[in-house]
């Protein structure tokens, strides 16, 4: 079997639980076949303060909140995305045994996306406006053959949310959605999305099992936060991915737990 797991950032900024993950990816890849695709950015916020580069975060026109990316911050975001947290995460998987590597969007040109350039958001007043200078991108492709390849011989490719542009420059992308691409890419059976929380909530509750058209019926009740993971979800079940599990990243072995259905399902 095929699963590509996103680990999100409040995750990865705490070494135990990265290893624990970790640790779950050595039972995993005994008998299946992964790739893992990463987030950071509390890690991303930490450093770019750091270097004194304040960060600024926007809502789109459509409700969500992303990370405004001029060029300073994409320089920021690159060198801490593909260089300290991917290589961290690489190191914690070698010492648990597993031939982990890894390789943002950039290299191979494995993730190929348009740059918005000019985002529409709402401002602070609630009026929409249009912001320039944006190095964020909307994914077109992600190249399978390149993970195909890693994947048929033993490794675990850890992928950074960082796409090439068609003018050759890098990309700040969503790391649930990056997911999602990564997922369609490589025929996965399963996408699981962990998270610091139980799994999707509606009206307070954990919500077991949704079908892909109750995902998007319900997409008005769900949190900013979660309705990217959604997205996501929706995205891969339209690419054939034939499950997506929004799970605790915090359980003991969470990844075998989600694949016993400990979360949401999303089919």
């Amino acid at each position: 079997m095929r699963i590509v797991v996103k680990v999100g950032g409040t995750l990865i900024a705490e070494p135990d639980i990265f290893t624990n993950i970790a640790q779950d990816f050595q039972v995993i890849i005994a008998t299946n076949q992964c790739v893992l695709v990463h987030g950071g950015a509390k890690i991303v916020n930490k450093v770019a303060e750091t270097m004194g580069k304040e960060q600024k975060f926007v809502t789109s026109a459509s409700g969500f909140r992303s990370r405004y990316t001029d060029r300073e911050t994409m320089e920021i975001f690159e060198m801490v995305m593909a260089g300290k947290i991917n290589k961290e995460l690489v190191t914690s998987l070698q010492s648990n045994g597993i031939n982990a590597i890894g390789i943002s969007g950039v290299d191979g040109g494995l993730i190929r996306a348009q740059r918005k350039g000019r985002i529409k958001i709402i401002d602070e007043n609630g009026r929409k406006r249009m912001i320039s200078g944006d190095y964020t991108g909307k994914i077109d492709e992600v190249d399978g053959n390149l993970l195909n390849l890693l994947l048929e011989n033993g490794y675990l490719p850890v992928v950074a949310p960082i796409a090439l542009s068609h003018e050759y420059e890098p990309l700040n992308c969503d790391g649930d959605r990056t997911a999602a691409y990564v997922a369609r890419a490589v025929s996965a059976d399963k996408l699981i999305l962990l998270t610091d929380v139980s799994g999707l909530l509606i009206d307070d509750n954990v919500v077991p099992l949704l079908t892909a058209a109750e995902a998007k019926n319900e997409i008005d009740k769900i949190g900013a936060g979660m309705k990217k993971k959604v997205f996501g979800a929706l995205e891969a079940l339209e690419g054939n991915v034939k499950e997506v599990i929004i799970a605790s990243g915090l359980l003991d072995a969470p990844i075998s737990q989600a694949l016993e259905h400990k979360g949401t399902v999303i089919s």
